[in-house]
């Protein structure tokens, strides 16, 4: 049976759940079993194998529903693979994704037991149809870069189909050094 993981993600105006179902075919791509689910829907997790979690950055912070889903499930996420992302910067330029990186390693940091294997933030999108006053008045904009979301999803993919993280490679000059001769 393939691994079974689903993608869970939370979501203000949409943009980050096409990012998940892109996420989810890519892992189904590579043989997973995959869900497609909002975070405020996912209860139970020990059916899985792994967990994918995607959230929205808005207004500096990662959306409630994935910090409560952390929260919520950390005593089962600690025992298994988990890789988090995060939507939003309107741009990938240095700045834009150092700032929504910091938002989203801060949101992480409230949050005790998970500790992922992969973390990444995608670019946001802006529609000002979606938006209130005086948000609507923003230029539209779309920074996701499908192929960087593919290319972190078959990354992804390697490790759930191992079933773990890869550990860390040793050092083998400390091996020496520490072998009684």
């Amino acid at each position: 049976m393939a691994d079974s993981i689903p993608v869970a993600y939370a979501t203000k105006h949409g943009s980050t759940r096409e990012v998940a179902d892109s996420v989810a075919e890519t892992l189904r791509e590579h043989g997973l079993d995959v869900e497609t689910l909002p975070a405020a829907q996912v209860d139970e997790l020990s059916h899985y194998d792994g967990v994918v979690l995607g959230g929205s950055l808005y207004m500096g912070r990662w959306h409630p529903d994935a910090l409560d889903f952390l929260k919520r499930n950390q005593a089962a996420l600690a025992a298994q693979p988990v890789a988090v992302f995060a939507m939003g910067p309107r741009t990938m330029e240095g700045k834009d994704v150092a700032g929504a990186q910091a938002q989203l390693d801060a949101a992480l940091a409230k949050v005790t037991g998970p500790d992922p294997f992969a973390v990444t933030v995608f670019g946001g999108v802006v529609d000002p149809s979606k938006l209130r006053f005086p948000l609507n008045r923003m230029q539209a904009s779309d920074a996701r870069d499908w192929e960087a979301i593919h290319a972190w999803a078959r990354d992804i993919a390697q490790t759930f189909g191992y079933g773990k993280p890869a550990p860390k490679p040793r050092d083998p000059r400390s091996e020496l050094q520490q072998t009684p001769r």
